[in-house]
């Protein structure tokens, strides 16, 4: 429970039609299994103590008689799970018979939700027994009044002897606006819907949520035909999505009547649109999943629209709650968490996301261009990673003009950290590219400036490193008035984020299409055009840059080689765009964050390394936000950036305490 985090399970019980009394063992059974397994939140299938296809025995007494009896013999059975435990059963109340789910939780029945929306496809199913729950909010008698041979008198004389727990489960709420909620962690409030209840047009879920419930639990007997399960696998993910919650479903499978129908035990879990568990159709057993609860929590705070739009009357609905208690305690991860949240990881999408974000970034580019009549553009071009994705796509925004690209002018400025290999790369790159290449060594105006603010240049300090990159902007934009152009930003998302930019330096452009990309992402948009673009020499030259250490090269190198590499410095980028990521997006605190680095950096980064560079991370976010306060425009392409127009509104001055204390609090 700890960091938002539950462990939840899906189950799938073998069953007999119409034997209580075995269905119950199995599932009695198999809840013991799932909550070994270290799950909290439990769910088997709708009417899963009778088995769904029990056909006109629901109209049987002793059926209905029976599935009460061992639903408390469950009851009493799983007594000491630490779990909520949801199983199905047919219930009477007030003379009609309702398909219901029994929330469980520590040997006592919390409360009945009845199912809503009936299929009735024949006469057969479901309509010809059960009515529908939508209106039903009162008590059921499980079992008879104790002591019911004894007077009142006797029993007024003999009070002291009673045993207060034969009034255990006597009598048990039914309705179908309930809400199960966790004492020990209140972020997990659970609500219910039955099967069919999903695929109606207005599923009761919708209301669930919009009341505080972060976890629907789905008791299902859905049949399986071809096609099937495609549908009920994205009507799932779908739903969770659409509600921000976590989603269970539990069907129907092995021992279920074949006389018409085959239910295939197809169970899933789903969180926010993804699906995180799924089993294996025509088996029984279970699926697990952990849940991340916070985040969705988070979530729903950041989305404005997640809020009733109906009449006033329509959405004060009055919600039964219960309360459940588990032991607080850490939940044991098997979730995994991609070390790459920003690059997809099958290779047809990330070609798919990739063009998509060339796209984007050329389309705003584009639109800039044409709105002030620009015909140019001006780019310095350093043989590295970011420069290179800004030529693409100022290249791919002229010919979406126009305009021809001989038109953008690439200035290589070779200085002090200058290597050849870069250098080459970059006259290569420009050359192929078809853009107007302009080279200014920039050595001498640098001595000059030295000379005249005092500065030693054997002194290889900021000063000696910033006066390069701004000497560098300076020319940018003299260049740009000389050919009527703009000056194209080349700093990525990652550097923005760690303020690794020199003020008025490379921090400064008149369009940044590379503002909302982060670094991973950066080499990905770069190989996938050099995987299209049918140009042996152009991909070869793209290569050899994506090969390259990063680096500002603002020292000298080594043997002719980069010496100053950034991530020596800074630390690693996957490892900060993982920090971005999940600090940003899903606002998580450090400690939080740091625990899912390790599952996913797990074998690549100790544990020493990762606490470092987070610190490191938190430090410079905060301390270099005044240079995101003043940035240049440029388009956003995902759901993290730090535009101060749009996207992250943090005041410069922001303290960092809470974060670095928390850090320091960290023990590994």
């Amino acid at each position: 429970m700890k960091d938002g985090f539950v462990k939840v399970g899906a189950g799938t019980p073998k069953v007999k039609v119409a034997d209580c009394e075995y269905n119950a063992t199995e599932i009695i059974s198999l809840a013991k299994k799932m909550a070994a397994k270290g799950a909290k939140v439990i769910v088997m299938p709708e009417l899963c103590i009778t088995a769904y296809t029990c056909g006109d025995l629901f109209w049987q007494e002793l059926l209905l008689e029976e599935a009460k009896a061992q639903l408390l013999r469950i009851a009493d059975e799983t007594a000491n799970l630490d779990a909520l435990i949801f199983v199905g059963l047919p219930i009477e109340y007030k003379g009609k018979l309702y398909n219901a789910a029994a929330g469980i939780n520590r040997g006592e029945i919390l409360g009945l939700v009845p199912k809503i929306h009936l299929p009735n496809y024949n006469e057969f199913y479901e309509g010809r027994y059960f009515t529908s729950g939508a209106d039903v909010d009162g008590m059921v008698q499980l079992k008879p009044e104790p002591f019911e041979e004894i007077s009142f008198f006797d029993m007024e004389n003999e009070e002291e002897d009673v045993d207060e727990d034969e009034f255990r489960n006597c009598e048990v709420p039914i309705c179908s606006t309930m809400l199960f909620t966790c004492s020990q962690m209140p972020s997990l409030k659970v609500a219910v819907e039955i099967c069919e209840d999903l695929w109606a047009p207005n599923p009761p879920s919708v209301q669930h949520a919009l009341n505080g419930a972060t976890l629907i639990v789905n008791l299902s007997a859905s049949d399986e035909v071809v096609g099937k399960d495609s549908y009920r696998r994205s009507l799932i993910s779908n739903q969770s999505a659409r509600l921000l919650c976590g989603y269970i479903y539990a069907s129907a499978g092995e021992g279920e009547s074949t006389q018409d129908v085959v239910y295939g035990g197809h169970n899933l879990i789903a969180e926010n649109g993804v699906l995180l568990a799924e089993s294996k159709r025509f088996t029984s057993g279970a699926v697990y999943a952990d849940l991340d609860l916070q985040r969705l929590v988070n979530e729903r705070r950041r989305m404005t629209t997640y809020l009733f739009t109906g009449d006033k009357d329509e959405n004060n609905i009055f919600y039964d709650e219960a309360e459940f208690q588990i032991e607080k305690e850490e939940t044991k991860l098997d979730r995994t968490f991609d070390p790459k949240p920003f690059v997809p990881g099958v290779k047809e999408e990330r070609d798919r996301r990739c063009d998509e974000i060339l796209n984007i970034q050329a389309m705003g580019l584009k639109t800039r261009l044409a709105h002030i009549h620009g015909q140019s553009a001006v780019i310095g071009l350093s043989g590295g990673l970011d420069s290179t994705l800004a030529l693409l796509v100022t290249a791919r925004a002229f010919d979406m003009l126009g305009i021809p690209r001989k038109k953008i002018t690439a200035v290589t400025m070779p200085c002090f950290g200058t290597t050849d290999r870069t250098y080459n790369n970059a006259c290569l790159l420009s050359e192929k590219l078809g853009a107007t290449l302009r080279e200014v060594n920039i050595k001498e105006a640098v001595h000059v400036h030295f000379r005249d603010i005092g500065h030693d240049p054997e002194k290889h300090d900021v000063t000696y490193e910033n006066s390069q990159a701004r000497e560098r902007t300076q020319i940018l934009m003299d260049v740009a008035n000389q050919t009527g152009g703009i000056v194209i930003g080349t700093g990525d998302l990652s550097e923005l984020a760690l303020g690794w930019a020199t003020y008025n330096g490379d921090h400064m452009s008149m369009y940044g299409v590379n503002a909302s990309v982060p670094k991973t992402l950066v080499r990905h948009l770069v190989k996938y055009y050099a995987d299209t673009c049918e140009d042996e020499q152009l991909e070869s030259v793209l290569l050899d840059i994506l090969d390259t250490p990063v680096s500002p090269e603002l020292l000298p190198p080594k043997d002719g080689v980069i010496s100053q590499k950034t991530e020596d410095l800074v630390g690693p980028y996957e490892l900060h765009d993982f920090f971005l990521y999940y600090m940003l997006r899903w606002t998580f605190p450090p400690k939080k964050i740091y625990r899912m680095a390790k599952i996913a950096f797990g074998g690549e980064y100790d544990d020493e390394t990762i606490l470092k560079w987070l610190k490191t991370f938190y430090r410079r976010f905060f301390m270099q936000h005044f240079k995101r306060s003043c940035l240049p425009d440029g388009p956003k392409v995902g759901s993290v950036a730090v535009s101060p127009r749009g996207d992250l509104r943090m005041p410069s001055d922001a303290c960092s305490t809470l974060w670095m204390r928390e850090i320091e609090e960290i023990t590994q």
